[in-house]
């Protein structure tokens, strides 16, 4: 008997540890075929995470994982995308300073993937355009960005909203890149449980 993903977001290890899964694949195709930017909001424990996973691990080209799923036979495997993946929902985020440092830890971690190297990497918006640019360049792909809890360091300070406020202008700033870099970039997806419009970070 197969064992139940309790908890579990990693598709790889779904797959190859021999756990239950629902094939999702077919939704991967659908937004691929149908557009660039996307965001889902739903609650917690939604499932969001798993689902961010299984995007990146099929952009990545890994096709081993898919086999027998929706995706094996309905799917270009010989192209290959980079993927900068932001999760947000790691840790605390307690103000500004936190944020910005996580932020830049997650966007080194991508250096480090793709043996890639930028001289600036204290700033984190130049950071992150410089990375999407590089990326597009190495591999002579459009790079996918794939962003999980986006409002996460939001809600982590929903009782202070001074606080709140600052983080929101930091992510809002840290988005916008998305924006000027959309002509390197293959496609866009953004999870969390608010609505845009109640959060107000996507005006730019």
């Amino acid at each position: 008997m197969k064992k139940l993903p309790i908890g579990i977001q990693s598709f790889k290890s779904i797959r190859e540890d021999n756990y239950y899964y629902v094939d999702k694949t077919p939704f991967v195709k659908k937004l691929v075929d149908n557009g660039k930017y996307f965001f889902l909001s739903r609650p917690r424990r939604f499932g969001k995470s798993l689902f961010v996973d299984t995007l990146k691990q099929a952009f990545l080209g890994n096709k081993q994982l898919f086999e027998g799923l929706y995706l094996e036979k309905n799917w270009d495997w010989s192209k290959k995308y980079p993927v900068i993946h932001i999760d947000f929902g790691g840790r605390n985020v307690k103000d500004i300073t936190v944020l910005k440092k996580w932020i830049i830890e997650q966007l080194k971690e991508h250096l480090n993937f793709y043996s890639i190297e930028i001289e600036e990497k204290e700033d984190y918006g130049f950071l992150f355009r410089s990375i999407i640019l590089k990326l597009y360049q190495e591999y002579k792909n459009p790079v996918v960005v794939l962003v999980d809890e986006y409002d996460k360091p939001i809600l982590d300070n929903i009782e202070n909203t001074e606080k709140a406020i600052e983080i929101r202008e930091i992510l809002k700033d840290f988005y916008s890149v998305l924006k000027a870099s959309d002509q390197y970039l293959k496609f866009v997806f953004l999870t969390g449980v608010s609505r845009f419009s109640k959060v107000s970070i996507f005006s730019g």
